[in-house]
């Protein structure tokens, strides 16, 4: 079955001062994901600080891959290899599943293990990468997409993190605003001078591919 596989894991996780809290909060937000981004298996910690699930398409393992990100910024960072491919079920309780797609995801994360070695490309945090004749969508487009996505979310600001954390729940800006004790006004401005709203488009228009 042809399936998109997502492989994360938290970037420098050894250095956190409370690893127990890390895990905690780790947990509950894969929890949260897999409430909202509905992944055909769901998102499990597998080893220490990575975890593992799979998704319909690959649309919804990128809109996964960012709220994973958002969810444990900007106190920790999380990196992400996305794989599409062929993918088959070896057991069923527990889960263990394997093949083309897997490692796919696992070729991508490394990928960007590698890149962060790298000054000019220290800022990728997402890779997609399909498995050798699965088809799917096409790898540059949505490398693309995903370099300028990596970028600007790297580079918000506490607050910006917050709004577009908001937005991205469907929140309105004046929701937004009350619950971070700010103006509306103060929350338009950071959606406007930060790109926020370019963001949840780009999340609208990345869901969207299959």
């Amino acid at each position: 079955m042809l399936t998109a596989t997502l492989i994360g894991d938290v970037v420098a996780s050894r250095r956190a001062s409370d690893r127990a809290d890390l895990h905690d909060r780790l947990t509950g937000l894969l929890a949260t994901v897999n409430r909202t981004c509905t992944p055909t298996t769901p998102l499990r910690i597998t080893i220490g600080d990575e975890f593992q699930g799979a998704f319909g398409s690959v649309g919804q393992a990128l809109q996964a891959s960012l709220r994973l990100r958002l969810g444990l910024l900007p106190d920790h960072d999380v990196r992400h290899g996305l794989g599409w491919g062929e993918v088959s079920v070896l057991q069923e309780d527990p889960r263990v599943e394997d093949g083309p797609g897997w490692w796919a995801a696992r070729d991508a994360i490394h990928e960007v293990q590698e890149a962060q070695e790298h000054a000019g490309s220290r800022f990728r945090r997402t890779v997609y990468a399909p498995a050798a004749d699965a088809g799917g969508p096409d790898r540059d487009l949505v490398e693309a997409a995903l370099l300028l996505r990596d970028a600007a979310v790297g580079g918000l600001s506490e607050r910006s993190l917050s709004v577009l954390r908001g937005l991205l729940s469907g929140h309105t800006q004046r929701e937004i605003a009350e619950e971070l004790g700010i103006s509306p006004s103060a929350v338009s401005q950071r959606v406007r001078s930060d790109g926020l709203a370019a963001l949840v488009a780009t999340d609208i228009a990345l869901g969207r591919v299959s």
